[in-house]
């Protein structure tokens, strides 16, 4: 909110390919920056990631609908501006629809990884088990065993989960970053002073 008053004297000032150069650059960095997640990553160690995100966004809106649409005459506007949202919500569909499937895939994929390990013959499995017990016995009514069973899965769910946001963080940083590679084949715009 901070930034977008000035995105229109900044569109004025550079490039339109260099200022969505610059917004795709920050938010593959952003992603980058976020994808260490751990289960204790808490609000102070999102927020400047989440300003690197922002900023990278109004960096990115208006010189995208620029070179989309700066081009044309006013008589095709108002159906290329029509196809634009089209292709931008159809686009984001199949994105979200993506990055769904990608998140179950590589969901399982870390579960199954981290169960691996989870052998009650192990002596470390063995005693996180004894001592979660013990804990539970006076805790709840019922098998105190099974409740600790219960919050081992629980821990190597959270602990896939958390592997697969890096996973997904670092995927959509590098989408940002193929996008950022591509913008030489983009044709120059009128920046929007002319």
């Amino acid at each position: 909110m901070v930034i977008s008053p000035f995105n229109v004297y900044i569109a004025r000032a550079m490039d339109l390919r260099l200022m969505l150069a610059i917004g795709l650059g920050m938010f593959a960095f952003s992603m980058y920056l976020t994808a260490g997640l751990t289960n204790q990553t808490g609000f102070w160690e999102l927020l400047v990631p989440q300003v690197v995100r922002g900023i990278a966004l109004m960096f990115c809106y208006v010189p995208a609908n620029m070179i989309a649409l700066g081009s044309l005459t006013t008589d095709k506007m108002k159906n290329a501006a029509g196809l634009y949202n089209l292709t931008r919500d159809l686009g984001g569909a199949i994105g979200l629809a993506s990055i769904g499937t990608i998140m179950n895939a590589r969901l399982h994929f870390h579960w199954n990884r981290l169960i691996e390990d989870i052998n009650p013959a192990r002596g470390v499995v063995q005693q996180f088990l004894e001592v979660q017990t013990q804990r539970f016995d006076s805790l709840i009514h019922g098998d105190p065993n099974q409740a600790a069973i219960k919050l081992l899965a629980k821990l190597v769910q959270r602990e896939a989960l958390v592997l697969t946001y890096n996973d997904l963080l670092l995927a959509i940083g590098a989408l940002f970053v193929f996008g950022l590679m591509l913008l030489p084949l983009v044709r120059r715009q009128r920046s929007l002073m002319h």
